[in-house]
């Protein structure tokens, strides 16, 4: 019988018996300026990454540069700019891989929805949603390509939704995540040759100070007490840097041998909101 592990061999990074972590990675991060992206760049910075990340308007990016060590602060670069803008976003990424001198990751995190229901929702709300969501995604994996490449492979994370899988209002805004984590799978095959893997993550309801379920909890805790008791089987919603751990363990050579995959990381959270399905 012959060895399973006979044939032809790619060459492989050396990974040491420890966590590896980023230290010395160069990650590009959309949308770094609060929330999960915050949460990302953080535990990048933290990890030793050089991180740079884009969002609109410079108090939050500002308010993130001065919050840091200068130690980590000396490895961030950052922009504020709309990933919807034509040419800003291959711009920044190519600005990001000269500083670096390449890249070994990138993290889409922006996305959002605009319109309401679906009787509510036109054409254009749709069109905007998709392409804050997909658009923005494929622009910077594309933009990305020559500097993973360069880099002898990278890693790409793609940040679905929970509404990209387990339906729920509104409809534009889940069909734009469920194409995120199709996009995953899709170019993890198409990019594999390259030595870069692609995955999905599917964050449930999270809860972020000030945001939606930040401020259901604090406006109508009977409602956010239901809310939980229904569908969070875990008693309480995901935090950014439960999140941020997914995303950042995906983007090291740990996660070497994945790729096309998508993780929801959601504490196995049913319906996306008290709406139920």
């Amino acid at each position: 019988m012959g060895n399973v592990d006979e044939g032809p061999r790619h060459a492989e990074r050396s990974v040491r018996a420890g966590w590896p972590g980023m230290r010395g990675k160069r990650v590009v991060v959309t949308g770094g300026s609060r929330g999960l992206g915050e949460g990302i760049v953080r535990l990048l910075l933290a990890e030793g990454a050089r991180v740079a990340t884009c969002a609109r308007g410079k108090a939050g990016l500002a308010a993130l540069d001065a919050s840091l060590p200068g130690e980590e602060r000396a490895r961030l670069l950052t922009e504020d700019l709309d990933v919807t803008e034509p040419g800003r976003l291959e711009d920044f990424v190519t600005t990001a891989a000269k500083r670096f001198g390449t890249l070994d990751g990138v993290v889409a995190c922006v996305g959002g929805s605009r319109g309401g229901g679906f009787e509510q929702a036109d054409a254009a709300d749709w069109a905007a949603t998709w392409d804050l969501n997909v658009g923005h995604t494929v622009r910077l994996v594309r933009a990305a390509l020559p500097y993973l490449r360069a880099a002898g492979g990278g890693s790409v994370v793609l940040i679905s939704s929970i509404s990209g899988w387990k339906p729920g209002r509104s409809a534009q805004y889940g069909a734009a995540k469920s194409a995120q984590i199709h996009l995953a799978a899709s170019l993890a095959r198409e990019l594999g040759p390259d030595n870069i893997r692609v995955n999905a993550v599917s964050p449930g309801s999270m809860l972020i100070p000030g945001r939606r379920w930040d401020r259901l909890r604090r406006e109508d805790p009977g409602a956010y007490d239901r809310f939980v008791g229904a569908e969070l089987p875990g008693g309480r919603p995901v935090t950014p840097h439960e999140v941020a751990r997914a995303v950042v363990f995906l983007l090291s050579d740990w996660a070497s041998g994945v790729s096309g995959a998508h993780l929801p990381v959601d504490r196995a959270q049913n319906a996306p909101s008290p709406d139920g399905y």
